[in-house]
């Protein structure tokens, strides 16, 4: 069974070598590396070139956002299963996809969800947070929860039948297609409680309060957009919660 493991980045030659050589290094033997690049200045189509070892595609030209480099990357998509993984992430070890696959083939599942470890990017040795994705369920979609978006493996099937992302979100791009696929209870998913993936702090949805501001009002709107009965205090009742991911 095929995997596509799509990155989309742009001047970010500083964190893509990572990101690409963590899916170069995998242990499971059909991996499809895509990766959309918005036209980068600086490095980072040098340092995708020196570890190009299992890259299927690699295309480099403006974009319109971030999900509309992902749809790009959709497209051009050929495995059973898809997965995130953006220029600032990387896979804790060499077999978390051999891992997923596995338990996905075994029990037939729409969709496998772990958590993600953040780092500072002047402290990569120390955790400092450790996003819990078993929080997720159909009913906490109401109060934001969400699989961490980097340990995340989909059908790609998911795509075709429910489509693919909205374009004119800026930031909430991926919780607004949680609300819209996974508000059908029919689907199989579950939660595997370990850390399958690092993610550096400062990113579009973890750069201050001005992001999160945004990010809480495109998923008040995603909700509305699918019918899901939600308000601004069930978005923030999940901050105390979150509170304790924290290591301080």
């Amino acid at each position: 069974m095929k995997i596509s493991v799509i990155t989309v980045c742009y001047n970010c030659a500083e964190t893509v070598g990572a990101a690409v050589r963590s899916v170069a290094q995998q242990t499971w033997p059909d991996i499809e590396h895509i990766i959309i690049d918005g036209a980068s200045t600086d490095n980072t189509l040098q340092v995708i070139g020196a570890n190009s070892q299992r890259i299927a595609h690699c295309i480099s030209e403006p974009d319109a956002g971030i999900y509309d480099a992902m749809n790009k990357g959709l497209r051009l998509a050929t495995g059973e299963i898809v997965a995130f993984l953006n220029a600032d992430d990387y896979y804790l070890d060499t077999q978390v996809i051999e891992s997923a696959m596995q338990l996905m083939q075994a029990e037939k599942l729409d969709a496998l969800y772990g958590d993600v470890e953040y780092f500072k990017p002047q402290r990569p040795d120390k955790v400092f947070r450790r996003y819990d994705s078993s929080h997720f369920a159909t009913a906490g979609i109401a109060r934001g929860w969400q699989p961490a978006h980097p340990a995340l493996f989909v059908k790609r099937s998911l795509f075709v039948r429910f489509g693919v992302f909205k374009t004119d979100y800026r930031i909430a791009g991926d919780f607004e297609w949680i609300a819209r696929v996974f508000k059908n209870t029919g689907l199989l998913h579950r939660h595997v409680p370990q850390v399958l993936a690092r993610m550096r702090t400062g990113g579009a949805s973890t750069s201050g309060f001005a992001a999160s501001w945004r990010l809480n009002r495109e998923m008040l709107r995603a909700c509305r957009e699918n019918h899901i009965s939600s308000s601004w205090w069930q978005l923030l009742l999940r901050y105390p919660m979150k509170a304790r991911e924290f290591s301080w």
